[in-house]
């Protein structure tokens, strides 16, 4: 498998903790020189500290103008080569109790934030010999799921976005793809899992045990498994790869 080209400038939003930190790690660890991006700068900069990333930019990436002026802060560092645009939110309600506030919130985080992180980078990365832009969808871009209607909607939006994009950008050298994790062990799965134990009184295991079910696997996926097929899509023998969806869910898809 051949791998990343010497020191790209790789991007990753939510990249302080979770899914996103592990992947700017294993980034680091194929000799990308990384910028993390996300709201919190001590979390950032904890990441920097423990050499999971070089540098951070704080931005919300649901606030467009903050967004694109971190990306040119980080761009003017080094040319950006890859963008993986992980950074999301996950709320539920049933569809009754979903209102358009709601539905603003997860669209604006989990879809836009990736619509504005794409805009932010492209111009230049378009023109470079290399270029990857990777987002980190979910399982509910592909499925449906109860409960998170606004969630899954926006995550479908991704997935298409990612489909369009990847067709009208096949004639430069940057590939567009989407990853597409099921239930993974992060702070934002843990929010569910207290969810679960506070509405239904189930114990921590019982509430683990009713999101692992959903994977044939029966666990919970580790967010390296996640970074692991990124970090794939980022290299140079992945040029022929795009428009895909790769789902890491132990077979759920």
């Amino acid at each position: 498998m051949s791998g990343l080209p010497h020191s790209p400038h790789a991007l990753v939003t939510g990249g302080g903790r979770g899914i996103g930190r592990a992947i700017a790690a294993s980034l680091v660890g194929a000799g990308a020189t990384v910028t993390v991006l996300g709201r919190n700068a001590s979390v950032l900069e904890a990441a920097v500290g423990a050499g999971v990333a070089h540098f951070a930019v704080v931005a919300d990436v649901s606030n467009e103008v903050s967004l694109k002026a971190a990306i040119a802060e980080a761009n003017a560092r080094k040319p950006i080569d890859i963008l993986v645009a992980n950074a999301g939110g996950a709320e539920s309600a049933p569809f009754s109790k979903s209102d358009s506030a709601l539905f603003a919130r997860m669209m604006d985080v989990n879809f836009m934030g990736v619509v504005h992180a794409v805009s932010g980078v492209l111009p230049g990365m378009k023109d470079r010999p290399y270029g990857r832009i990777v987002a980190i969808a979910s399982t509910a871009g592909l499925k449906g799921y109860a409960y998170v209607s606004a969630y899954t909607a926006a995550k479908h939006a991704v997935v298409g976005l990612v489909r369009s994009l990847a067709l009208e950008l096949a004639g430069t050298n940057v590939t567009v793809n989407a990853v597409c994790p099921g239930f993974t062990d992060t702070d934002l799965v843990a929010g569910s899992i207290e969810n679960i134990m506070k509405k239904t009184g189930r114990s921590r295991e019982q509430a683990i045990a009713e999101l692992a079910k959903h994977n044939p696997q029966g666990r919970l996926i580790s967010p390296q498994e996640v970074a692991d097929a990124v970090l794939w899509l980022c290299g140079e023998g992945a040029g022929a790869i795009t428009g895909q969806t790769i789902a890491v869910a132990g077979g759920e898809i």
